[in-house]
């Protein structure tokens, strides 16, 4: 359960439950009997709690790191409102990525991520990468929303100017009704255009 309302995501919203203090280690102990070479640690936003789950991410990733030693870790976070000291746990930790998704054109926020920001996203972004150049940065956004070329190469070079190093673009699914339409399904030829050009323009 989330404490945000976007309008893309079916992760159900509304009152969310405490932490568990146990999470780490059991997501250790997985990470260990899947024998996972790459993990990629994420949560819903909690914008409950003090820090946004800033410690929890940290204790989470020293956990799996303990008993998966060798194992590389990303972390797909929420913007953590934007708040340094808070983003300043998570570095420390050390993951390999930290993933910030701006999940949008800047033009679509106020329809698709009404509680969110796209500078604040871009901000994130750009602090990770300036604290702690040897961690990777990753962003991702979905179209088929009715964003254009244009608006999709300017979210690129928006990531770009903060130092991003790995941008992900993936198709937007309705999941019910009540949910934003689709309103392209981009075509695997699309896709392969905006390889090449995100390639070009310098993503690793």
């Amino acid at each position: 359960i989330c404490t945000r309302h976007c309008r893309f995501c079916n992760v159900s919203s509304g009152v969310v439950e405490a932490v568990d203090p146990k999470e780490p280690q059991h997501l250790a102990e997985a990470v260990k009997e899947l024998d996972l070479k790459h993990v990629v640690i994420t949560s819903v936003t909690r914008d409950d709690l003090e820090d946004g789950g800033a410690k929890h991410f940290a204790d989470t990733i020293n956990a799996v790191r303990a008993l998966n030693p060798g194992v590389s870790i990303e972390v797909l976070i929420p913007d953590l409102q934007g708040v340094e000291k808070h983003l300043d746990i998570v570095i420390a930790a050390n993951p390999d990525v930290i993933n910030h998704n701006v999940e949008t054109v800047r033009e679509f926020y106020p329809e698709v991520r009404p509680e969110a920001d796209y500078d604040r996203s871009i901000a994130v972004l750009e602090y990770v990468k300036k604290q702690a150049p040897q961690i990777k940065t990753k962003t991702g956004i979905m179209v088929g929303l009715g964003e254009t070329d244009e608006q999709v190469f300017k979210v690129m070079d928006d990531s770009l100017n903060v130092g991003c190093d790995i941008f992900t673009i993936g198709q937007y699914l309705q999941p019910s009704p009540k949910h934003i339409a689709v309103k392209a399904y981009v075509t695997p030829e699309k896709f392969a255009e905006y390889k090449k050009i995100g390639e070009a323009k310098g993503f690793h």
